[in-house]
């Protein structure tokens, strides 16, 4: 077997990594909401502002996962932290332990940026992915409810805004 190893993606991976977010919302059931393009995701990950940063885990020259990232901030510890926005291995090459060497690679990057502390959301229904988690010492915030708003909803609220 190749050597396994993961490196950050380059504006020339974003085909992959759109396709990998197709994996991953096929996986969750979300397809219906993935409406980004190359275009913007080479803007929002590679443009002067980048929003997030990307680690690719190759097989050779195959790309078998990513994780995408980005700084979140705890004013309690007043500290930066990482947050994982999404961690996916193709199902093919689940179970070769390459999710936990990009979970440890973002780790080691959590020490090296002095990072407070790493969070990641994952759906209720995902049991491998809680069990998979809880192995490695990790533990469901289950006093917290993630809220949210979309498009025209932040428009809507935007607009209750007086200077």
């Amino acid at each position: 077997m190749p050597h396994f190893r993961i490196d950050p993606a380059t504006p020339a991976d974003v085909p992959v990594v759109l396709d990998l977010i197709r994996q991953i919302a096929e996986y969750e059931k979300l397809s219906h909401e993935v409406i980004a393009t190359e275009v913007a995701l080479s803007e929002v990950l590679f443009g002067p502002r980048p929003a997030a940063e990307v680690l690719l885990g190759r097989l050779g020259d195959e790309v078998v996962g990513y994780a995408i990232f980005f700084h979140n901030f705890s004013t309690f510890l007043a500290k930066r932290g990482l947050y994982l926005e999404d961690l996916f291995v193709k199902p093919e090459w689940r179970r070769h332990g390459f999710g936990k060497q990009l979970l440890a690679r973002l780790a080691q990057i959590a020490v090296e940026r002095d990072c407070g502390r790493m969070e990641w959301s994952v759906l209720d229904w995902n049991a491998p992915s809680i069990a998979f988690y809880k192995s490695l010492g990790a533990r469901p915030m289950d006093e917290w409810t993630v809220f949210r708003l979309t498009g025209t909803d932040i428009g809507a609220l935007a607009a209750q805004h007086t200077a």
